[in-house]
């Protein structure tokens, strides 16, 4: 009787054994997303999250995510816009000169744009000098290009949600007050227009740079 016992723990002993092993595969593991999505809160620290941690952070937005760098040609990793305007200025206080931007509607070099036109020496870039002096923990802010801004347009109904709940201004999308600056020269006019973009139609329209307009600076995303 004994031996039989001992014959049948043998036979069930790996079957548990292997329904162990099973069970362990099985086992689900957590593993919290850092995937950076549209519509993620981009805090002054640089850390970016979803808008339901952000809620219990603490911490002070900036902006939002309005690209993850899908089409593999954003600078870093995908770009965040300010929460709010800057102060309507102009993108020249004095027209003849040439800014050095790359003039090309299809870059995403808004940064470099927007540093060339700071540095320019023979004309004041009123918009550059205000978004160069918005510095948030080593955040550095410039006004979009052209592609940029199609990148922002294109996300607004997912973004403009984000930047209302964080305490921001909703990019505005009828066609009434809806014109920004970008930081793109007009090719061949280069000493007297640059572009304005429409957020609320992403229409665009050349434009003399000493006329005052809206500015929403932009950020870049880096690792």
């Amino acid at each position: 009787m004994k031996e039989k016992i001992i014959r049948k723990v043998r036979q069930i002993l790996p079957v548990l054994l292997m329904a162990g092993t099973l069970t362990a595969c099985d086992t689900h593991i957590e593993v919290p997303d850092t995937t950076v999505r549209l519509g993620h809160v981009l805090c002054v620290d640089g850390k970016t999250m979803p808008y339901s941690e952000y809620e219990q952070s603490g911490k002070q937005a900036i902006g939002i995510v309005f690209d993850t760098h899908q089409e593999g040609k954003s600078e870093g990793y995908g770009y965040a816009v300010y929460l709010w305007d800057i102060e309507p200025a102009a993108f020249a206080d004095s027209l003849g000169v040439e800014q050095g931007t790359s003039a090309d509607i299809e870059a995403h070099d808004g940064n470099t744009n927007t540093y060339a036109l700071h540095s320019t020496e023979d004309v004041a870039s009123p918009m550059a000098e205000a978004v160069f002096g918005m510095w948030w923990y080593g955040q550095s802010a410039y006004v979009p290009s052209v592609a940029q801004m199609r990148l922002l347009y294109a996300a607004q109904d997912i973004i403009n949600p984000m930047i209302e709940k964080c305490g921001g201004t909703p990019l505005p999308q009828n066609d009434e007050n809806c014109w920004y600056w970008t930081s793109t020269e007009v090719e061949g006019q280069q000493t007297e227009k640059a572009w304005l973009y429409s957020m609320g139609s992403g229409a665009m329209q050349e434009t003399p740079k000493t006329k005052v307009h809206k500015v929403r600076p932009i950020i870049t995303l880096n690792r």
